[in-house]
């Protein structure tokens, strides 16, 4: 009992930072007069009350956490957070109800993007730019922010990010204490945001939008402040910002830090994924405008290449923007980007899928089996790099694969069984999975995932979170041996 009062102890500080975070869009609400402030004001004090209970209740039991707590703070501060995250929307619009309100909160918190939202362009400002704030938080990680925190309160974290960061980053510290880096980390994230955001007034949008697009952008997370996304803009100079910052969002961000701290892109080109994960967009981006192309989508090729290189990028890298709707175009255009979302993007970033380091590895694994094969007494090695990559490794990564397809088929089994079509069923499994939002059918580009049931909606919520944890972090806490002593 001491060990989950002391992960409740912690739990109701991230809760207490989370609130704190409501202080900006009241403060939009209020400046912009938009008619959302005591929405904004009533989730600000149930959140802050709610945190600061938890805090006081369990105060005496706070000591640094071991292994097994990170786990399961990990999991708690991820589905908890939605919960107060979703307070102005379901205050707002109380028909929402709460399993779609919560589902919305969930999208942004694992920078998802899925909505169940429509007339966005009418939206109080404030509740846009939550929406949107939500994104970029959970992209980089509330985690990673109770990292940099919570040693000032006396709390280490270093198990915190084991727990949560995906990839080679939990296995390497950039800098001698775990808060520094995670610090550092979220000064280049803000550093980025800046940056696009400052790029996107300059390229046209307003200021708000400008702001609430790069916050979104940079989180990977897909929501706009518009019905039509970025159709509603219909600006070549726009969507290659977009694309640009889309694609540095889906690199690595210890690579970032190190280009930063070394001030050289050599980095970018030691990095094991950058380099195939640019070319493996690029090369999709040519390939499918030339099959637009061929297929009489656009008779221009400047046309099919604008269309394609955006909707590609935002597909892989689990972005989910779109300026037009792909799912009309012939179906081998779309299955090809749901399948890009599954691995593009690199560790580390705010990207879903089972990113690319893993794609890697069991593709060269492939062929090492293959020459083991034709002959049994060869040598044959993993490498990335210069490290051997050890078979642990290897098998760990299998076994990965093997929960994430596994979750997949079940997942669409289930949606079918409830009684969703097979294309929106397979499609919302792999978007949901790979925290990519957008899907065909029923959820595709011109739609969102109002018309699914209460049952549907939690079992997509669900999903959310068990791609954005990466499926252990979530499913070892439902296990019985994780409770033993």
């Amino acid at each position: 009992m001491n060990h989950f009062l002391a992960v409740a102890n912690i739990l109701g500080r991230v809760i207490l930072m989370f609130g704190l975070v409501l202080l900006i869009p009241c403060g939009v609400a209020y400046w912009m007069e938009d008619g959302s402030l005591p929405v904004f004001l009533e989730a600000l004090l149930t959140t802050l009350g709610c945190g600061a209970i938890i805090w006081l209740l369990t105060n005496q039991f706070k000591r640094e956490l071991q292994i097994r707590d990170g786990f399961l703070l990990v999991v708690l501060v991820w589905l908890s957070l939605p919960v107060f995250g979703m307070l102005p929307l379901y205050f707002y619009f109380p028909e929402l109800g709460i399993a779609k309100s919560y589902f919305e909160a969930a999208s942004g918190l694992t920078s998802t993007g899925a909505t169940v939202l429509t007339g966005l362009d009418e939206f109080p400002y404030a509740i846009n730019l939550w929406r949107c704030l939500m994104v970029w938080i959970g992209g980089m990680g509330l985690i990673v922010l109770a990292v940099a925190i919570l040693p000032m309160l006396g709390v280490g974290g270093r198990q915190l990010l084991s727990a949560e960061v995906p990839g080679p980053i939990k296995e390497s510290r950039l800098t001698p204490r775990i808060a520094e880096t995670a610090k550092r980390l979220w000064l280049i994230y803000v550093a980025l945001t800046a940056a696009c955001a400052i790029a996107y007034w300059l390229a046209g949008m307003t200021p708000f939008d400008a702001i609430t697009h790069a916050l979104s952008t940079l989180g990977l997370g897909g929501f706009s402040t518009h019905d039509a996304s970025y159709g509603h803009w219909n600006s070549p100079l726009i969507e290659i910002i977009a694309i640009v910052f889309m694609l540095i969002a889906g690199i690595n961000f210890s690579a970032h830090f190190v280009v930063w701290h070394n001030k050289s892109l050599s980095a970018y080109r030691t990095d094991p994924e950058a380099k195939l994960y640019i070319l493996i967009t690029l090369i999709s981006c040519i390939g499918i405008a030339t099959f637009l192309w061929i297929k009489g989508i656009y008779t221009d090729p400047l046309d099919a290449l604008r269309y394609a290189a955006f909707n590609v990028v935002s597909v892989a890298t689990t972005t989910g923007y779109n300026n037009t709707d792909y799912a009309l175009w012939p179906i081998f255009a779309p299955l090809w980007m749901l399948f890009l979302s599954g691995f593009c993007t690199s560790s580390g970033s705010t990207g879903g899928g089972i990113k690319m380091i893993r794609a890697r590895i069991l593709f060269q694994q492939f062929f090492r089996e293959m020459i083991v094969i034709m002959h049994p007494r060869a040598v044959s090695l993993v490498k990335i790099g210069k490290n051997i990559v050890t078979n642990e490794i290897i098998f760990a990564i299998l076994a990965f694969l093997f929960v994430y397809l596994t979750s997949i088929v079940l997942m669409t089994l289930a949606l079918t069984l409830s009684g969703l079509d097979e294309i929106t069923a397979f499609s919302a499994a792999i978007a949901c999975l790979n925290n990519l939002g957008t899907g065909l059918g029923r959820i595709g580009p011109s739609m969102n995932y109002a018309s699914l049931n209460d049952f549907q909606i939690w079992l997509c919520s669900f999903a959310m979170f068990l791609g954005r944890l990466e499926f252990y972090t979530l499913m070892i806490v439902f296990t019985p041996a994780f409770w033993r002593k």
